[in-house]
């Protein structure tokens, strides 16, 4: 079922790009795999995954051990706490949701420690939502224009979960917006950034993200199923 699963949400990437005059090629599944085993992971990057998402510090970790990533690059994807950086910088390829200072400090002063360069995003609250963390849109240039400070850090884009869409193409307006901040900041020709991912889009806008240039979708839903949380 996964790879059916897979396969029809790269039918849905294509013609969502082609539609929107993009090549299918410039947008990346990524695999949100939260509360999904080590098998049912190796299973999803057997039928061609080659980004798997992780939110929780704890999961990544275990399924490291357990290699379950092997052949596919690994993001971390959800809220980080600053106490658990040093176990995450250097064992993910990306940290897509770099939130705030705090964070961003930690992470450079962890990569400093290990001496190597950790790829970022920073998560944008697009829809200034406060159940949700993220910097404003309107803080978004002054810290890519601060990005020289952190020499082990390199900002390689941006990521942002909208509201949750109630009709199709109802996001467009954020995803639109979080393009707009990127095009900006990519004129000013800042040190130590490149705006080439675009992380928005999940199992419900994937397609809507897409059309307004998302380089990278988040879909988990989509791919494993309606997740239990009452086992959690």
């Amino acid at each position: 079922m996964i790879a059916e699963n897979i396969a029809a949400i790269r039918a849905r990437m294509d013609a969502a790009a082609r539609k929107a005059g993009r090549d299918p090629k410039d947008v990346v599944l990524c695999a949100a795999t939260k509360m999904n085993g080590a098998d049912r992971v190796r299973e999803a990057i057997a039928a061609g995954i080659t980004c798997c998402g992780e939110n929780r510090v704890q999961e990544l970790t275990a399924k490291r051990a357990e290699h379950a990533y092997d052949g596919a690059s690994v993001h971390f994807i959800g809220h980080l706490q600053t106490n658990k950086v040093n176990k995450v910088v250097g064992k993910v390829d990306l940290i897509q949701s770099v939130d705030r200072p705090e964070l961003l400090a930690a992470i450079e002063k962890e990569a400093a420690k290990q001496a190597i360069v950790q790829d970022i995003l920073l998560e944008i609250n697009i829809g200034a939502e406060e159940s949700k963390s993220g910097y404003a849109p309107e803080a978004v240039d002054a810290v890519a224009a601060a990005m020289e400070q952190y020499p082990h850090c390199r900002l390689r884009g941006l990521m942002a979960i909208p509201p949750v869409s109630e009709k199709s193409g109802s996001n467009c307006r954020f995803f639109t917006e979080i393009k707009r901040i990127a095009v900006d900041i990519t004129a000013k020709n800042y040190h130590n950034i490149s705006m080439e991912i675009l992380s928005m889009g999940m199992t419900d806008d994937f397609e809507d993200a897409i059309a307004c240039g998302s380089t990278m979708i988040r879909v988990g839903t989509a791919i494993f199923g309606a997740r239990d949380y009452s086992k959690k």
